[in-house]
């Protein structure tokens, strides 16, 4: 490898088969609210073990609308992480609902089920209407012991699954849970962002294994808009729809859906090639100074990011992009964020999750990235480590 290299943490890939894809909806009837949106909600849906899927414009709409079906409004509180992207949260902020955080397990990143009942206890029985767990780097939250804690509260769980199609966690039976099989959330929402899994350009899916959410979802995703005779009040004539909710044009298009069909095709194979390099990681930072707690080889983990944690870690990362390897951080705590800071949050609420910030760095991580790049990237890492 030479410094001429440019090896990004994520990357999608294209190939001949998602172009003629592609390339035959374009020539079809449809761009738009045609029959691949169907054909892939169901793929999806079968994908993951859940019973309905919705396609969306993004996984930001699919959280957004997911907040709204669940009741989201002013004066709602649901508690999520810090340790995910702003949309997680904002999702809520959306509906005039107002956010609490629960800070993380550092040996996983994920959202720690004792900071979350500690909430809970905290406050009188009703004061918090949901949760948001985050599939963190593509490993599974254990969702069985959130729909326990859940249930004892009251509470809707929204899966977000973004980083895990594909990512599972073994259940107190020692059944695998797929993530975003709806037997513990209501709802659980995906993303098809390039750097993703399954790339669409942009674009999410939600599922459930609820119907009435299901039909919630289906009519807000196009404007709160129905040609259904049976819950119109009136009816003119074939040409004839009533908007019956506020809803939002949050369709994907059909020419997306064809791309995330063929995509989703070889998605087992992707998945086996993220837990190959991840174990390659392992391996090769074993009893050295990189700190892999994070990343470790977890067979139900999807694998979207390698998290390790180093020191200096500002210098790592600038030597490594010197090298033309452009790692990454995921993620600057949220509630450090102005705009959350604006509403009262600082730094120090949320020390586990600030520390972990100071330290963690995401290592490039897809299906296309050769043996001889990891090498690469490896060596530049524990080199570029201080002595």
């Amino acid at each position: 490898m030479t410094n001429q290299v440019h090896i990004p943490y994520g990357k999608q890939h294209i190939n001949e088969e998602d172009l003629q894809a592609v390339a035959t909806t374009l020539q079809g009837d449809f761009l738009t609210q045609g029959p691949q949106i169907l054909a892939f909600e169901k793929a999806f849906a079968a994908y993951v073990g859940a019973t309905y899927a919705v396609a969306v414009t993004s996984a930001t709409a699919a959280l957004h609308l997911s907040a709204i079906a669940l009741g989201v409004k002013e004066n709602t509180r649901v508690i999520t992480t810090p340790i995910t992207f702003a949309a997680s949260a904002n999702c809520i902020s959306y509906c005039g609902g107002t956010v609490t955080f629960a800070d993380i397990d550092p040996q996983t990143a994920l959202i720690d089920i004792n900071a979350v009942r500690k909430i809970l206890e905290a406050a009188p029985k009703g004061t918090y209407s949901g949760i948001i767990p985050v599939d963190f780097a593509g490993k599974a939250v254990d969702l069985e012991a959130f729909r326990k804690l859940a249930d004892e509260y009251g509470l809707w769980i929204i899966e977000d699954a973004c980083h895990a199609p594909g990512g599972f966690f073994t259940d107190s039976k020692g059944q695998r849970q797929l993530c975003g099989n709806g037997k513990f959330a209501e709802l659980s929402v995906f993303s098809f962002h390039p750097v993703k899994h399954i790339a669409c350009g942009e674009g999410g899916m939600i599922t459930t294994n609820d119907k009435n959410l299901y039909d919630k979802l289906m009519l807000l995703r196009t404007h709160g808009i129905t040609k259904d005779a049976e819950v119109m009040e009136e009816n003119h004539g074939g040409w004839y729809y009533e908007m019956i909710d506020l809803g939002y044009n949050y369709r994907l298009t059909d020419f997306q859906a064809a791309l995330g069909i063929s995509q989703l095709k070889r998605a087992d194979k992707g998945l086996e090639r993220r837990r190959a390099i991840a174990q390659r990681y392992d391996a090769a930072f074993n009893g050295t100074a990189v700190n892999t707690d994070i990343g470790k080889f977890d067979e139900g983990n999807a694998y979207h990011l390698y998290v390790i944690q180093v020191p200096e870690r500002k210098h790592v990362y600038d030597e490594l992009k010197r090298k033309g390897i452009f790692a990454q951080v995921h993620y600057i705590p949220v509630h450090t964020l102005p705009y959350y800071k604006r509403k009262g949050f600082s730094a120090g609420d949320f020390p586990l999750s600030e520390a972990y910030y100071t330290k963690c760095l995401s290592l490039p991580m897809y299906p296309t990235l050769s043996d001889e790049e990891q090498d690469f990237v490896i060596s530049s890492v524990l080199n570029s480590l201080p002595s």
